[in-house]
């Protein structure tokens, strides 16, 4: 008897939707192009939202960030098209894009304060926190989802620096290996909302490396994985301070992280020395 009941259980298959999480600060020159690059690179059916967060921007970042929310709802006023330097208007949008919502929401200071105030304001069971000079790969959301129906809760994608300098085109090609000490924010992270929840979000002592500091927790959990496809990031600081001088205070804030620097000292060291 209880056979024949469970044969006519119905089956319920979970639907997978991933919000797109931004915090940005001041990111004018940046913000435009990823938006435009997310919507012409992935499903709608597969990102319910994207979410720009600001930390409280004194340049054009949220202007910019309006038109796209203006241009993906019923409103249908222009966006500026960021590859070829035209407006966008209506009638040639691709249908698709018009389906995934762009929120713009405000927030204190902090990158790990604007994260967690936009995953409160998001609806995905999948959460993908991207930095915004960073382009994810095409289809990036179907390679995410895809991880997750694995069984796979959080990871992130393998990097490719804008630079051909030798030493960034060997730590974009260190990316692909699953070594902690080769992970950082700029190759993106997904995870899933319970996952997240399970862990208390970031961690909002920290000013800067909250990322590290998720991370370490996802790996202390053995839930991580890396995408073996390639998300494209800015090398703009190390262009603004030198290549081997930054790279020697990152070095220098991971080595104080690992002997037990708390937030206020890491933040202190890259206030001196970077910041």
């Amino acid at each position: 008897m209880s056979n024949t009941i469970k044969s006519f259980r119905p089956q319920y298959i979970m639907k997978h939707q991933i919000s797109i999480i931004i915090p940005i600060l001041n990111e004018e020159a940046y913000i435009g192009k990823l938006l435009e690059h997310l919507l012409a690179n992935a499903s709608s059916k597969n990102v319910s939202e994207i979410i720009v967060v600001d930390g409280g921007s004194k340049d054009e970042s949220q202007d910019i960030v309006q038109a796209f929310v203006n241009f993906n709802s019923k409103m249908r006023k222009e966006a500026y098209h960021y590859i070829d330097h035209t407006f966008l208007d209506f009638k040639p949008a691709p249908k698709q894009t018009l389906k995934t919502q762009i929120k713009l929401i405000n927030s204190k200071k902090g990158r790990a304060k604007q994260m967690n105030l936009a995953e409160k304001a998001s609806n995905g069971n999948i959460l993908y926190f991207l930095h915004t000079d960073s382009l994810p790969p095409k289809n990036f959301d179907q390679y995410i989802i895809n991880e997750v129906k694995k069984g796979n809760t959080a990871g992130c994608f393998r990097m490719q620096f804008n630079s051909t300098h030798w030493w960034l085109r060997l730590a974009s090609w260190l990316t692909k290996f699953s070594w902690r000490a080769c992970r950082g924010g700029d190759q993106s992270q997904f995870i899933t909302r319970k996952l997240f929840n399970d862990i208390g979000g970031y961690d909002e002592r920290y000013t800067i490396y909250e990322d590290n500091i998720l991370i370490n927790e996802l790996f202390a959990r053995k839930q991580f994985v890396v995408i073996n496809k390639k998300i494209h990031t800015s090398a703009r600081l190390y262009k603004k301070h030198g290549i081997w001088k930054l790279q020697y205070h990152y070095w220098i804030i991971y080595i104080k992280r690992w002997f037990g620097a708390d937030a206020d000292e890491l933040y202190s060291y890259y206030k001196k020395k970077i910041s």
